[in-house]
């Protein structure tokens, strides 16, 4: 197996990756839409742009929105902001979900055409290593969404590297990788406890590595990404 990175926000020109393509948003938008489907959502649409995502929300029956704007401040109008902490208690069983964000949701439409793509966090990191290992990859290309001129993107980077260490079959400790989520850039912003929209608790969840048990593949409804 085949591994690489592509960093969302670099300006230079990569490859595009094809096969097996991982996309992770672990603060917050793979940790919250995790938490989503854990509290009963049926389905999941990443969409591109505020207006877009209210279009289709507007569109579906029954549709929930989970929002937000660069920096993490919660997006005008949606039921929710892109915080999994404040899902912990929210009923979403057989909602379906409409999520604009501005990092991992960017992320999948970028490469909505490979032939497996995954959206994920360190909740679900060893479950996503499992799918990818079941659906026999050959190459695999992890998406680093967090980084950015003023964050080191490293939350993101430590489930890249942890995913692939599992992949290789190389010894572990689940602790390391948490607490470099903690450490990041913007992790720390979290810690700070100054940021209004970026709750501690956030922080908490994002870094409880295996949370959850389940992978999340994205594929395609008609013209739209879907998470299930």
């Amino acid at each position: 197996m085949k591994f690489s990175r592509f960093f969302l926000n670099r300006l230079q020109n990569q490859s595009m990756a094809n096969d097996t393509v991982v996309v992770i948003d672990v603060l917050r938008s793979f940790t919250t839409a995790a938490v989503a489907l854990q509290r009963g959502a049926q389905a999941i649409y990443p969409v591109e742009g505020i207006a877009a995502a209210i279009a289709l929300a507007d569109r579906l029956d029954q549709a929930l929105s989970i929002g937000a704007i660069g920096g993490g401040d919660p997006a005008p109008g949606f039921d929710f902001g892109n915080s999994p902490a404040q899902l912990l208690d929210a009923d979403l069983a057989g909602k379906k979900i409409v999520m604009s964000t501005a990092a991992g949701v960017r992320g999948l439409q970028r490469f909505r055409q490979a032939r497996q793509l995954y959206a994920t966090s360190l909740v679900c990191a060893r479950a996503t290593a499992d799918a990818i290992r079941a659906a026999g990859a050959e190459e695999v290309c992890f998406v680093i969404t967090g980084e950015w001129v003023d964050r080191d993107g490293d939350e993101d980077i430590a489930c890249a590297d942890y995913i692939e260490a599992l992949l290789r079959g190389d010894a572990v400790d689940p602790a390391h990788y948490a607490q470099r989520v903690r450490d990041s850039d913007f992790g720390q912003r979290f810690t700070a406890g100054t940021w209004p929209n970026l709750p501690l608790a956030d922080l908490d969840l994002a870094a409880d590595v295996d949370r959850f048990n389940f992978a999340m593949p994205v594929g395609r409804e008609d013209e739209s990404l879907v998470i299930r």
